[in-house]
């Protein structure tokens, strides 16, 4: 039972990890300038539109919440080591932003549950086909043409139980590192894309290249332990109020936001 998500990027300016634009001021401006102030609709409304359906889905139902109930674990495959050394530093920043979520990189690919194919541009094509096969292939060409994807294995109790991401090495820092954050992200069980949030990396006419504040709600309601793999709407909409509530505690603190 697969789900994928892909992910076409523009062309901009570089952009960093959120541990590493006050070095550069025009993403440091960027970072300043992001809404931080969100009502309860506004992160739930977006909550249930990017943890439920999917962008583009092979088989299985999409109306249940889906995500890891295990530690996650990383690998990147590849040969450029500074493209590595920058997942390595996403990777940590999701840790430190994301409480519940345990989540680190693996030495090796029998270690992990989440392997990151790092691709040249011209291999991407090939790549797909070699991870999904060419009937698939062409539908994720014909859905959209993507800069990077990412797909993940659930079981029957719609607990992750593999994914895959790939992206490509040699398009310029603002969209591996846009493609990276976004597609690790939805790796881990926000899968579905939607035009009508405007604050979310999970918006395919938005590119941050970082760790939002919006996003950083979304991915700790998901890995809040009281939602859990396999909710409904209804079950979820029963116990958001209460981790709205603790989630809005944590993301303030971690990010020195003063609420």
């Amino acid at each position: 039972m697969f789900a994928i998500a892909l992910a076409a990027v523009a062309c901009g300016a570089a952009a960093w990890p959120m541990f590493a634009v006050a070095e550069i001021p025009a993403i440091a401006s960027r970072q300043r300038a992001e809404k931080k102030v969100f009502t309860d609709s506004d992160i739930i409304d977006g909550f249930l539109k990017i943890a439920f359906g999917a962008e583009y889905h092979l088989a299985g139902r999409v109306d249940r919440i889906r995500k890891y109930q295990t530690p996650v674990r990383v690998f990147a495959d590849g040969n450029r080591t500074d493209r590595k050394a920058q997942l390595t530093k996403i990777v940590a920043d999701i840790a430190k932003r994301v409480r519940h979520l345990d989540i680190a990189m693996a030495g090796t690919n029998d270690d992990a549950n989440v392997l990151v194919k790092l691709v040249r541009d011209r291999d991407l094509g090939r790549t797909i086909v070699q991870f999904y096969g060419s009937e698939r292939a062409r539908e994720i060409r014909g859905s959209l043409d993507p800069q990077c994807l990412s797909g993940f294995r659930k079981n029957e109790k719609f607990e992750i139980e593999h994914s895959d991401v790939i992206l490509t090495v040699d398009n310029g820092d603002f969209i591996f590192l846009d493609c990276a954050y976004e597609e690790l992200l939805q790796s881990l069980g926000p899968i579905n894309d939607t035009a009508s949030v405007p604050w979310t990396m999970f918006n395919d006419n938005v590119s941050l290249g970082f760790f939002g504040i919006y996003d950083q709600y979304l991915l700790n309601l998901l890995y809040d332990p009281r939602i859990k793999a396999g909710m409904t709407v209804a079950e979820v909409k029963e116990v958001l109020p209460a981790v709205l509530a603790d989630v809005r505690v944590w993301v303030s603190k971690v990010n020195n936001l003063g609420q």
